[in-house]
């Protein structure tokens, strides 16, 4: 499968690139510069915590596949170590994928494989279909 790239929208703008994707393991590169900083010069946490949910939700989204759609309920994202410049790596796999709702961890590292920060993104599994008994709003 070729991957996608992440050119379009608030992926784009950071810059982000899809190196592996599947229902198991997501990596997504990016490199760390000015325009991404915060006012001291260094890595705003912000985008570390883009970075969880964008590759938890690419992982979320392909394992729940064709039975609808995944969205982000919750982010919880450390940040480990000052980062200037540089390319960053975020590795994102599942902890739990349940009926519901789906659990991924996501570790990013720096160039020389030192943890900068890690996250976890929580998704809702969305069917493309309400449950039995229930009605749409």
């Amino acid at each position: 499968m070729e991957l996608p790239e992440l050119t379009g929208g608030f992926t784009g703008l950071l810059g982000l690139r899809l190196d592996e994707a599947t229902a198991e393991r997501v990596v997504i590169r990016w490199d760390c510069r000015p325009e991404l900083h915060q006012p001291y010069g260094i890595q705003h946490g912000g985008v570390y915590s883009s970075v969880v949910e964008s590759a938890g939700s690419i992982g979320g989204a392909l394992w729940w596949a064709d039975r609808g759609q995944v969205v982000g309920v919750s982010n919880q994202t450390d940040f480990l170590r000052a980062v200037r410049d540089g390319e960053l790596t975020a590795v994102a796999t599942p902890v739990h994928q349940g009926r519901s709702q789906q659990l991924w961890q996501v570790v990013i590292t720096d160039a020389d494989d030192r943890l900068v920060a890690r996250g976890q993104v929580r998704l809702q599994n969305l069917s493309k279909t309400p449950p039995t008994g229930t009605s749409a709003r």
